[in-house]
Parts: structure tokens; sequence; C-alpha cells
């Protein structure tokens, strides 16, 4: 890496780090289609009549047509200066990502050490796995206000102005007032009506098992984003070339081709291939 925390900075002349990370679906071939394919293939030769060169070994398919592909960024106050990687890992491999490019990077060392994200628990849980040196873990403003509106819309209809208007100011209390003041509202909301959700993973569970996440006015306080919009664009980015019309891929070749954008979009390319590649003449 040509950067590191050092350059981060900020107007106030501190340095500063985010962490973003999320999942992507990616399309793949599946076990039952490279069968297919395969079989196909033997049809056509049998057809021909000729006696061809055996068949490569066939690569084993997915078990499913989407796999989710976990997606880690790293980026300062402007995004002048940006580091992403994706891998089909599972979790805990996308934890061991996050900490291996936090030291590259040495993200130890930036004056603050922010964390924007969807609120899912295995980015949570990693976060605290690997031990990352995050100041705070930011729930993205954007999703927590999905989750409300699913809310407003179960308890008072998708167009009803009233909704839309409790809605409005619960989000301005969340992002003005804290997690404490917005609760009671909802909490009061919850004991007025039958249609509250209280299922496992509805919109108030959301909300109240994250509640050390939301703490938008510290945040806004200190001049940190509340939002992970920067990772929500690098999710597309990364997957772009990936779900053209009627791709699918073998999960390796997937992760290859995203790892090629990931150095166009940490603005890498140029000096890895310089280090990869010799010399001619």
């Amino acid at each position: 890496m040509d950067w590191s925390a050092a350059d981060c900075k900020t107007p106030e002349k501190t340095t500063r780090i985010y962490l973003g990370s999320d999942g992507v679906m990616v399309p793949l071939v599946t076990e039952t289609e490279k069968a297919s394919r395969r079989q196909e293939v033997k049809q056509k030769r049998r057809r021909r009549g000729k006696k061809a060169r055996p068949l490569p070994p066939r690569k084993s398919g997915a078990d499913q047509s989407y796999k989710e592909f976990k997606i880690v960024a790293f980026y300062d106050e402007t995004q002048e200066h940006r580091l992403v990687c994706g891998t089909r890992g599972d979790c805990e491999v996308a934890g061991r990502l996050m900490r291996r490019e936090a030291g590259r990077i040495q993200m130890d060392k930036a004056d603050e050490k922010v964390g924007n994200v969807d609120g899912s628990p295995w980015i949570r849980n990693q976060v605290e796995r690997q031990s990352l040196p995050l100041d705070a873990l930011g729930l993205d403003f954007y999703h927590l206000g999905e989750n409300v509106h699913k809310a407003r819309r179960e308890i008072y209809g998708d167009d009803n102005e009233a909704g839309k208007q409790w809605a409005g100011q619960l989000l301005h209390v969340f992002k003005h007032e804290g997690y404490e003041s917005a609760w009671k509202q909802v909490v009061g909301v919850a004991s007025r009506s039958e249609a509250w959700p209280s299922r496992s993973g509805s919109a108030g569970d959301y909300v109240g098992e994250r509640r050390v996440m939301i703490r938008y006015p510290q945040f806004q306080a200190k001049g940190w984003q509340i939002g992970s919009g920067p990772t929500e664009a690098t999710c597309k980015t990364l997957t772009a070339r990936l779900k053209g019309s009627g791709m699918r891929w073998d999960s390796d070749n997937a992760e290859a081709i995203m790892a090629l954008e990931a150095l166009t979009q940490s603005d890498q390319w140029d000096k890895y291939w310089e280090t990869q590649l010799r010399p001619t003449g």
C-alpha cells in the first residue's frame, strides 16, 4: 500500500479512518446445472459419432443459485484513500480479512477509527473477535430508517399520513436526541397498537438489539459520518461485472474477478502490476 492512517487527514488536522462491511449476493452455477451441461456435451459427442478427446474433470457446482460474498472497505473522510476487498469465504474469513487489511494501513495509528455498518450480527461479532481497534461501531442511519418505515407500514398501513409523520418524528429523535428518547416513543406506540410486530426479527427487535450502535448525536458531535453509503456503493461496483444479464459463475472465478475490480477501486491497479510483472528487455 502507498498510504496509511497517517495520510487520512481531516479538516481538523486529525487522522480518521472508516471501516465498512457488508454481504452481497453473487449468481453461481449450481451442481445440477453443471451435471446437466456435461450430459448435453456427451450427447452431442455421441450424435457426432467421432472419437473425441476425453472431457476434463468437472468442477463441482454450488448448492444454491446465489451465494453471499463478503465485502470489506476502509476509507477516509473524503474517500481520497480507499482500500476494498471481497471474499467468497464465510464470516470468519471476512473477519480475518478485516484484521489483515487494517494492519496494512496501520489503522490502529489513526486518531479516530469508526465503523459504519448495516447492523448484521456477523459484522459486529467479527469486529469484536478480531479485536479491531475501533473507537465506535455505528448503525447506518439508512438501515435504521428502513426498519422504522417497516414498522410504520405494519402499524399504520402504506399511505397513512399520521404514520409517515410518526416515522419522520421518530427518526428525527433518533438522529438528534439518541436511542433512549426515541425508544420511549417506540414503546409508547407498541403499547397502544396490537399491530406492532412481536415476532423475532421484527422492526422493534431490530432497533433494540442494536442499541449500543445507535449513537447518532455522539457521532455528529465529533463530525463522524452516520451512513454507510461508501460501503453500499462499493458493493455495487465490486460485483457489477459479475451480475451481467445471464451471467453465472464458479465461486473461485467470481472471487478472482472481484479481486481485480478491488485493485481498481483501491487505486492500486498500476502499482500492483508493477510489482508482479517482470520488465521486458
